[in-house]
């Protein structure tokens, strides 16, 4: 039986006898009845096989809550005027039906009569059953809202057993009330059952008299699916949070100039001294700028050197600092062990051991794993060098992950195994996600020495995550890395399990995302809307774990074009791309205000005028950069060149894509074709971006299936701007 707080025994109490309503909608399964009580207005919601939940749409403290007008809106709409001792409410109540799930929404604004402080407020989800028994109700909540992530719950009822809901707060429409109030939204949607949802946060400040503020804008999404195993409840969770996606308020996105940010970039990397160390005779990057107390990391050369090849692919360009950093390889490599480390053994000695994993052989799980799949891209293009490091370590991953059990702890000891750290925190287990990057490193081995027992191994790991569920991601580009590698082991082996893991991950990545654009404080600097959070537990965003799932995400969505995957994977994987693309460069101290940079960051220096990419971007209160410079996050630039323009041969202009393509052609005299991913309900920017004073010749951009061309809007420089919809193929024909 659960506990009540007194907000939830007096509402259960007045909605058990409240019999009259305000309006009633029905929707498929579901009735939605609004109801007035003396301090609040609710939507009672009944639900299949006798299940009740009760929405507060809006609370005044103490009775005397009083409508003073009604309006429909739409179809299933409803607007109610409210007057209380604290102001005016304005409550606006819809239910989307135009898809299976039925969506309601409810936005609630105030205008306070007086300055207004709000020390505490009420949660607006009660579970409260058909007899006043909310404490007799059961539920799981399969997650809920983390730090200044979405501020969501997902949660089935099971007793009486009746609905799958997911709940999403329009975190971005409460932006006044935090610039007003100087609070934050973190940790805002949660609760114990019978008791959920949103509560506003305690207000530092009060609000304005006389101005209206938004106190509210929840989303609910219902399913009559009570899923009992792990596969369907991750498939419903992305299909319901796609549903719900669609009908979120979005920010716009604008045109950033890439190849100019990239040369800027490109200099700063190469000629900066604080990026650089030096070892023995050979040049090393730093992890962060002007970090000369750490050793060198075979991870972070690793890191700048694959987004660098990259863009030489992509731009036929030849970097004199990719030779520097491929010459110091091989002194990572331990004979004596057969692996690759960490730090470069002839500086080992600079660790102090400040941090349990800075000592020296100390290996964190995921830091073996993960230069070892950079080494294998290296050696599936014919890097010879990168292959014998690569091939030469295998066996010793291959002994440390049977050691384990393919259940790898934190941190361990490289020449004994022993465990320095079992768990991320207690209870919690190790590094679930690592099985999967290590299944992927054995993909990448079966795929360049034709072994079956690489093959095997990855079987092997890929099975032992099954039963995580939301809980795999503890990195969230090794969570990426696992999808992808499960995708592809999904295609070889036709096994579905496989399948139903990657969604796992990727339903974990997108848990851990934040879909609400912070506005308040420092946040109204740059944009925030679906950014990514590096671990399960960190309090910032971080452009090196961002970049690399952006990478991942256009790879998982090459190996799917011949795989009938969800559609809600392809509209959010595409969405993310869209916003990546938006928001990344804003990770530069360059684009920001000095004001809000810290000044003593835990590691190295910050240098505003460097444009090397800063570790972390935080909630809109605190000061973003307080980690350091990220020098190996530096790859931002040189990933989303070569994925989002598209090079034309011999003509005086790129075209230049926010949404992930396929099967791109351009030959000399002939049309230009791609596809543009994604999914048709929503749209992108596609551009003709000018890469020369000459003048773009004429052409016709051609939707397959319509028969008028597209229109342009004419930009700055002299580019052209198209809005299309996902999924889509493009044709652009020339008239030359």
């Amino acid at each position: 039986m659960n506990a009540l707080s007194p907000w939830a025994i007096s509402a259960s109490a007045e909605l058990a006898g409240n019999t009259s309503a305000i309006v009633e909608h029905h929707a498929d399964l579901f009735i939605f009845t609004i109801k007035n009580t003396s301090d609040s207005i609710w939507i009672q919601t009944e639900l299949p096989g006798g299940g009740r939940v009760a929405f507060r749409a809006a609370y005044s403290p103490g009775a005397g809550l009083k409508i003073t007008k009604k309006s429909d809106i739409q179809q299933d709409g409803t607007v109610i005027y409210l007057s209380s001792a604290i102001g005016k409410q304005k409550v606006s109540i819809t239910i989307d039906q135009r898809e299976k799930s039925p969506v309601l929404r409810y936005t609630t604004s105030l205008t306070p009569t007086k300055d207004l402080i709000i020390p505490s407020w009420p949660r607006d989800i009660l579970f409260n059953g058909k007899n006043d028994n909310a404490e007799q109700t059961e539920g799981k909540i399969h997650a809920s809202q983390f730090g200044t992530r979405s501020g969501f719950l997902y949660l089935s009822q099971s007793r009486p057993k009746s609905a799958t809901l997911l709940y999403l707060q329009n975190l971005t429409a409460l932006n006044d009330y935090c610039e007003q109030a100087e609070t934050s939204l973190g940790d805002t949607v949660g609760g114990e059952w019978p008791e959920l949802g949103f509560s506003l946060p305690p207000s530092k400040k009060p609000l304005q008299a006389g101005k209206e503020v938004i106190l509210s804008d929840a989303f609910i999404t219902f399913s009559e699916e009570i899923p009992d195993k792990e596969p369907d409840m991750i498939r419903l969770y992305l299909d319901m949070l796609a549903r719900t996606y669609l009908l979120l308020p979005k920010p716009d996105t604008e045109y950033k100039q890439w190849p100019d940010i990239l040369n800027h970039g490109l200099k700063d990397l190469i000629d900066s001294p604080g990026c650089w160390s030096q070892v023995a005779g050979h040049k090393y990057f730093n992890a962060y700028v002007s970090d000369y107390q750490t050793p060198p990391e075979i991870m972070v050369q690793l890191a700048v050197l694959l987004p660098l090849l990259d863009y030489v692919e992509w731009s036929k360009k030849e970097l004199e600092v990719m030779k520097t950093i491929k010459e110091g390889l091989p002194a990572f490599y331990d004979k004596k062990l057969g692996t690759i480390m960490r730090w470069l053994p002839a500086a080992e000695d600079k660790l102090e051991g400040e941090e349990e994993q800075k000592v020296p052989k100390v290996m964190d799980s995921w830091y073996l794993h993960h230069p070892l799949l950079n080494l294998s891209r290296l050696a599936l293009k014919g890097d010879e060098t990168a292959k014998k490091l690569f091939l030469d370590s295998l066996d010793f991953a291959i002994s440390v992950a049977r050691h384990f059990n393919y259940q790898w702890p934190v941190f361990y000891k490289m020449d004994t195994l022993e465990v320095v750290k079992a768990e991320t925190a207690e209870g919690k287990g190790g590094e679930k996600d690592v099985a999967g990057i290590y299944a992927h490193v054995m993909l990448q081995a079966w795929e360049l020495t034709a072994e079956k027992r690489y093959l095997n191994e990855a079987e092997r790991a890929a099975k032992t995550l099954q039963g995580y569920g939301f809980d795999i991601f503890y990195q969230a580009n090794n969570t990426a890395f696992s999808a992808g590698s499960l995708l592809r082991l999904y295609k070889i082996t036709k096994n579905q399990l496989y399948l139903e893991l990657s969604y796992m991950c990727l339903a974990a990545i997108f848990r851990n995302v934040q879909l609400w654009d912070c506005n308040y404080g420092y946040g109204k600097n740059f944009p925030k809307f679906f950014s990514l959070y590096p671990l399960r537990d960190a309090p910032y965003t971080a452009v090196y774990e961002e970049q690399e799932v952006f990478c991942a995400f256009h790879d998982y969505l090459k190996h799917a074009e011949d795989v009938d995957i969800l559609p809600s994977v392809r509209l959010l994987i595409a969405e993310y791309i869209r916003y990546l693309v938006d928001r990344a460069v804003y990770y530069y101290p360059t684009m920001l205000p000095k004001d809000m940079l810290e000044e003593k960051p835990k590691i190295g220096e910050v240098d505003s005028e460097l444009w090397i990419a800063l570790e972390d971007l935080q909630d809109g209160w605190l000061k973003s950069g307080t980690v350091g410079q990220e020098v190996y996050g530096a790859g931002n630039a040189f990933g989303i060149l070569p994925r989002h323009y598209l090079q034309i041969p011999d003509l005086p202009f790129m075209v230049y894509t926010d949404y992930p393509t396929s099967g791109f052609k351009a030959q000399k005299g002939k049309n230009i074709s791609f596809k543009i991913l994604g999914d048709e309900r929503i749209s992108c920017r596609m551009m003709l971006v000018k890469t020369a004073k000459k003048k773009i010749p004429e052409f016709e951009v051609m939707l397959k299936g319509k028969k008028k061309p597209l229109r342009a809007r004419s930009v700055a420089n002299g580019n052209l701007e198209y809005i299309i919809a996902g999924n889509s193929q493009i044709s652009i024909q020339l008239h030359v």
